[in-house]
């Protein structure tokens, strides 16, 4: 017989805030740099508000709550490909915070995320307009290679982020797990030794 389930408090608020407050960043700041006006003052003040979340989640990433911390959930290369190994199984993976695979996507991402916003602050379009605010203590190859890493850097991310719904969705097709509630919530339910097993 399968072990019980028990409803596990998993994400505290600070977490889940930043997590859904990165999405909106994310999408406004995309969505601005794609469609919005030419004069792009506010993909900056979008972007400025995406690097204080990222800042915010690196730093809760070694004093927060336990599933919060880098500490619990990155994992080994023997543990990530062992956890991939389960990937197209249909047993629920019970992952007491993030899974193995889940922490490479979730480090990726802010690596990714800190990289775009970076070369936003350094780049310089030659409009007088756009510049970004670093620009200026640059020389003009870094500001240019910076501008030029800008478009690439905004597609990785969109593919990323792309992944990780499939994800979503293919943990609730294949294994029945709704990863989405718990980050709402902060509850999932859980058997005993999920997480007695990756306690730290």
């Amino acid at each position: 017989m399968s072990e019980p389930l028990k409803k596990t408090y998993v994400w505290d608020p600070v977490v889940r805030v930043l997590h859904w407050s990165l999405v909106i960043a994310f999408a406004t700041s995309w969505a601005l740099g794609k469609f919005g006006p030419n004069i792009m003052t506010l993909h900056f003040y979008s972007g400025y508000t995406l690097a204080g979340l990222v800042t915010l989640r690196v730093i809760w990433g070694f004093v927060g709550y336990r599933t919060a911390r880098f500490a619990h959930f990155v994992k080994g290369p023997k543990q990530i490909v062992a956890y991939a190994r389960t990937l197209p199984t249909q047993s629920p993976s019970h992952s007491y915070g993030h899974n193995a695979v889940g922490a490479v996507f979730v480090v990726g991402v802010l690596i990714v995320l800190a990289l775009q916003i970076t070369s936003g602050l350094l780049a310089d379009p030659e409009d007088y307009i756009n510049t970004g605010p670093l620009a200026q203590y640059v020389s003009i190859e870094v500001a240019r290679k910076a501008l030029s890493l800008h478009e690439p850097l905004s597609a990785v991310l969109l593919i990323m982020v792309l992944g990780h719904i499939g994800a979503i969705f293919w943990y609730k097709k294949r294994k029945g797990e709704n990863l989405i509630k718990p980050m709402i919530t902060g509850y999932a339910n859980l058997p005993d030794n999920a997480v007695k097993s990756n306690r730290n």
